[in-house]
Order: C-alpha cells, then sequence, then structure tokens
C-alpha cells in the first residue's frame, strides 16, 4: 500500500509520548500518526515498546506525559500529590474508549458465554443497541470471521485461531474507528496463524484504521500502510513497508529485518 499523506486531523495522534515504570524509562518520546484507513504496523524486537504503546492508545497505560488525541480530542491527563500521572476524566475516557477496540494475545474471550454472546456482550451493555440489531451484526461478523456456524459453541470447544477469529468479531461488533492489535497470532499454533492473519488482512482491504504490533514480517509487508520500528523506546525507523524492510537507514532496523528475512 502507499503510504498517505498527514491529514489536518488524523484519527490517532501522538506526540512526545512517555512512560515509565518506577525507574524504567519504556517510552522514550514516540510520536505516532495514523490517518483514517490506514494500517500501521509497530515492530521490534520483545522489550522495544511496541505492546506498551499500544496499551497507552487505549489507556489501559496511563502515560507519564506528551499528547494523545483520539480523532482530534486530546485526552486529559493529571499528575496527583506524588506526582503520578493518572486520568484527569473518566467518563471522556470511556466515552473515547467506545472509537477503539483492542484485540489481545491471548483472547480474553469469557468462557461462561457462548460465541454469540461473547460479540454481542458488549455492543447491548455498552453502546446500549437494541438486542436484535446487535445479534444481527454479530452474525454478519461471524460470517467474515468463518465462525457463524459456530454461534452456539464455547469458547473451550474452539481451536486458539477459532477462538481469536471470534475475539476479533467481538472487537469490530463495537465499530470502532481505530482496531488494535497487539501480536494476535504470537499464542497459535503455527498452523492457525494463516487463518487469522487472513481475516485481519481481509479487514485491512475494507478501509479499516488498525494500528497492529506484530511480529509476522511478511503479513507487515502485504498488509501495511506505515510501518514502524521501534527500539529501546524510540522509533528508530518509519516509512512504508518498501522503505523500512527494503531500504532502512537506521543500522538496528537493518539487523533485525534480515534476522528476520533469514528465520523465515
Amino acid at each position: 500500500m502507499e503510504l498517505q499523506s498527514n491529514s489536518v486531523n488524523p484519527v490517532v495522534a501522538i506526540d512526545d509520548l512517555h512512560k515509565s515504570y518506577a525507574d524504567h524509562h519504556v517510552l522514550k518520546g514516540i510520536s505516532l500518526r495514523a490517518n483514517e484507513g490506514e494500517v500501521v504496523s509497530l515492530i521490534g524486537s520483545s522489550g522495544s515498546g511496541k505492546s506498551t504503546l499500544l496499551r497507552c492508545i487505549n489507556l489501559l497505560e496511563v502515560p507519564c506525559s506528551g499528547s494523545l488525541r483520539i480523532n482530534g480530542e486530546e485526552v486529559r491527563l493529571k499528575k496527583d500529590r506524588a506526582g503520578t500521572p493518572m486520568i484527569a476524566d473518566a467518563r471522556q475516557v470511556a466515552r473515547l474508549r467506545t472509537r477503539l477496540s483492542m484485540v489481545f494475545q491471548n483472547f480474553n474471550l469469557w468462557p461462561h458465554r457462548s460465541v454469540l454472546e461473547n460479540v454481542i456482550e458488549a455492543p447491548v451493555y455498552v453502546l446500549g443497541e437494541d438486542r436484535k440489531d446487535a445479534i444481527a451484526h454479530a452474525e454478519h461478523l461471524l460470517e467474515k470471521v468463518g465462525l457463524v456456524d459456530k454461534r452456539d459453541v464455547f469458547p473451550s470447544f474452539l481451536s486458539g485461531g477459532q477462538q481469536q477469529r471470534v475475539a476479533i468479531a467481538r472487537a469490530l461488533a463495537m465499530r470502532p474507528q481505530v482496531l488494535l492489535m497487539d501480536e494476535p497470532t504470537s499464542a497459535l499454533d503455527p498452523e492457525l496463524v494463516g487463518e487469522v492473519l487472513r481475516v485481519i488482512q481481509g479487514i485491512a482491504e475494507e478501509g479499516r484504521t488498525m494500528i497492529l504490533v506484530t511480529h509476522e514480517m511478511a503479513f507487515a509487508r502485504d498488509v501495511s500502510s506505515k510501518v514502524m520500528f521501534l527500539h529501546q523506546g524510540l522509533v528508530a525507523e518509519e516509512g512504508t513497508p518498501e522503505q523500512v524492510f527494503l531500504d532502512p537507514k537506521s543500522e538496528r532496523c537493518r539487523q533485525f529485518v534480515t534476522a528476520e528475512d533469514n528465520r523465515s
């Protein structure tokens, strides 16, 4: 895909984001733009800050400093008396989170609910959607991920790949502006990875805005509008897939993509 030019109001805009845990400085001034319809892939070695960045976008982690804007609206942060960063307006965050959906590494399905119930839970109880409408939308999404025939099955009777596809349908059921994915294939057996990647690629081809953490380099090359290589909490390389994978400017990025190519 071609790298799109920056729009005036990106769907996600981050400037100089920092995150520390005690003395461990994980993110050291990250900036990111995700425009409507873009797929931004975050790559890099373990511990580089990729998952922490994704969790900061969804405010599962509170940044220590910097600016985070969702659809032009800046998230309001403050510090308590001890100087610890915290959310300034919980209602704002709850509202902004309805524009974001996240797919985790380990599915996180409710084991006591069927596939269909997992998918409709949040639209009904968080968004207040009519149950009949939520079911119709859920069935459409389950058809999209190839699991409509499993609608009444419980998660324990599904393979890992099937559970992750249900998790993707559940995330899409919220009709998010941005879909966040944190290494969605890392917990899967190798033979199940392909079925999940095909679903994600189909979603990307529909023009869905996505920010994706992945170790699947060939997939990142094929699906991304933009690739960002993180190293030690900084963006060491950023550009189109062709720029990052075929002509990286930083030596560390060159070493990383070469090692990944040799491994595949």
